[in-house]
């Protein structure tokens, strides 16, 4: 892969590695709504996409008649493709840097106080008050909790109020930096040098990729 391609590929990845690892050194759980996690990962992956499918699928006479602005074309499309992806989603919150068996009691005490009718049934907890249901998907390995829909007819205003109440609860939980984070961290690191080398090495190339990138 040339110079310029491999730092527009690692790029966004390193900073979302980055990102990660400092969310994952945090003494407090953050909760992030499932479209924000997904658009952090569309960024992410945003490079890939950009020296691969965009340029083996380059529609070569739009190309040719448009000239550098196909980009931004192509671009657009990815965001509309991505955006379509995230509104066919099911809705659902991410909690980070909490295992499920310290979020199932502040759920617990949300849900009953909000509706005394609301049932846990093994991981999935129903909330008929605010119109929602959904399940505990625990990733042990980084210790986040994904709280997911379990069917199409949910309430969106309930997950609003849901995400409310569990963001303000959860500023009461303490907990502590999650170990994963130091790996997170050295392999945002490692590409970020990776990028930072390629260009003090062969600073002619980047530019020359660059500068290709422009030119039909």
């Amino acid at each position: 892969m040339e110079p310029f391609q491999l730092c527009v590929a690692l790029g966004p990845l390193a900073m979302y590695l980055l990102y990660l690892g400092l969310i994952n050194l945090r003494r407090r759980p953050l909760l992030v709504a499932g479209w924000r996690e997904l658009i952090a990962i569309g960024l992410a992956v945003s490079g890939f996409v950009f020296v691969g499918p965009m340029r083996l699928f380059m529609p070569e006479h739009a190309a040719v008649k448009f000239g550098p602005i196909i980009w931004i074309l192509l671009i657009a499309f990815y965001t509309l493709c991505f955006t379509l992806a995230i509104l066919m989603s099911r809705p659902r919150l991410v909690v980070y840097n909490l295992r499920a068996d310290r979020l199932h009691p502040v759920l617990l005490e949300i849900a009953r106080r909000i509706d005394p009718s609301a049932v846990w049934a093994g991981h999935a907890l129903a909330i008929p008050a605010l119109g929602i249901e959904f399940y505990l998907d625990d990733y042990l390995t980084m210790r986040n909790v994904a709280l997911v829909a379990t069917g199409e007819a949910q309430n969106a205003s309930g997950w609003r109020a849901l995400e409310r109440e569990l963001r303000a609860a959860l500023r009461q939980v303490p907990t502590t930096a999650n170990p994963r984070a130091i790996s997170l961290l050295f392999a945002g690191g490692l590409l970020l040098a990776t990028i930072l080398y390629q260009i003090g090495s062969d600073p002619q190339a980047v530019a020359q990729g660059f500068s290709d990138l422009l030119r039909f």
